[in-house]
């Protein structure tokens, strides 16, 4: 996962619990994709101050994550929705045995989502 991609996904499930100094500077950063110097400046702190915030964010949504897993819970939900997409929108039809092992798997997947929720 590349680090912008990891940071908009933390920050989405977990963006809330930061305070709303942290949430504003890490939201311009990330989201807003501006400089340190433009977010010093409109937040009245040094360019090391935002740099040290950023960081500081950073660690906090994983710790979250490392706890919590639910960016990583998502993402394989996700997955496995595709895989039952991809299952139930066969584009060949099926007949007897592949199309039986077809819905067993799809009960299957579906299985595993409603346990992971």
């Amino acid at each position: 996962m590349d680090k912008l991609y990891e940071q908009t996904m933390l920050f989405d499930f977990y963006g809330e619990l930061l305070t709303e100094h942290q949430r504003r500077v890490y939201e311009d950063a990330v989201y807003n994709d501006l400089s340190l110097s433009e977010i010093a400046e409109e937040q009245g702190i040094s360019r090391q101050g935002v740099h040290d915030l950023i960081k500081r964010c950073d660690k906090i949504l994983q710790d979250y994550e490392s706890k919590l897993h639910l960016v990583e819970r998502f993402a394989k939900a996700k997955d496995t929705i595709k895989e039952i997409q991809s299952l139930a929108g066969g584009k060949v039809p099926m007949k007897g045995a592949d199309e039986k092992s077809r819905l067993q798997r799809i009960d299957v997947l579906c299985g595993e989502l409603l346990k992971e929720l």
